[in-house]
């Protein structure tokens, strides 16, 4: 993936125009910052493996830098920013330019609620950086986006819920699983660039 790649992406999310949930002020907000970057001439994304933890339920995924909303948080631009920091020690600042975000997704919704709000903000990162991990973090990873658009190393992994096994899309990068709302994110941008794939299409439509 060259630099024109990057440069596709600033493009058209520059267009994009995301959803966004209706009811979301009356949500749980949550927010995600997805960095990209040039790394040897390849375009890479930045994401971490959470730490496994007792009673979260994303305990050990795979996952952009995030969380939930706070009183101090004004928007979900000051979530996904004030995460960052947090998580991996790297502070977003005016050199490190919002390209763009995606739409909102929701996540675990339950009976009798409307679910929490995820939006996730898109980053172009041009500088190097030390990355200091919190508690909260395993590891900290930059995925190449060519991994991600060959659609041959699309994979399958089967869940169990209420009984019954399902099989959902996911990537196997070097022994981490990327699935899920962490997925579901990634289609949507990796969409902006080449359509929609007859892969990707044949997973939302289920």
């Amino acid at each position: 993936m060259s630099a024109s790649l990057l440069q596709i992406i600033e493009a058209r999310l520059g267009d994009h125009n995301p959803r966004k949930k209706r009811l979301r002020r009356l949500m749980k907000r949550s927010a995600v910052a997805m960095i990209l970057q040039m790394r040897n001439g390849k375009l890479h994304i930045l994401m971490i493996k959470r730490a496994e933890r007792e009673g979260d339920p994303w305990s050990g995924h795979m996952a952009f830098p995030g969380g939930r909303m706070d009183k101090t948080d004004i928007n979900g631009f000051a979530v996904a920013t004030r995460e960052t920091a947090e998580e991996v020690g790297l502070t977003l600042g005016p050199q490190d330019q919002c390209i763009g975000r995606l739409s909102d997704l929701n996540a675990k919704p339950h009976w009798g609620t409307l679910g929490m709000a995820v939006s996730p903000f898109v980053f172009r990162l041009d500088r190097e950086v030390i990355f200091q991990a919190n508690y909260e973090v395993a590891e900290v990873i930059w995925v190449p986006l060519d991994f991600l658009v060959d659609a041959g190393n699309r994979e399958e992994m089967t869940l169990t819920y209420k009984g019954a096994k399902i099989a959902v899309p996911c990537y196997r990068y070097q022994g981490r699983c990327i699935w899920g709302l962490s997925l579901m994110m990634l289609d949507e941008l990796l969409d902006l660039v080449e359509g929609m794939s007859p892969l990707r299409l044949r997973w939302r439509r289920r």
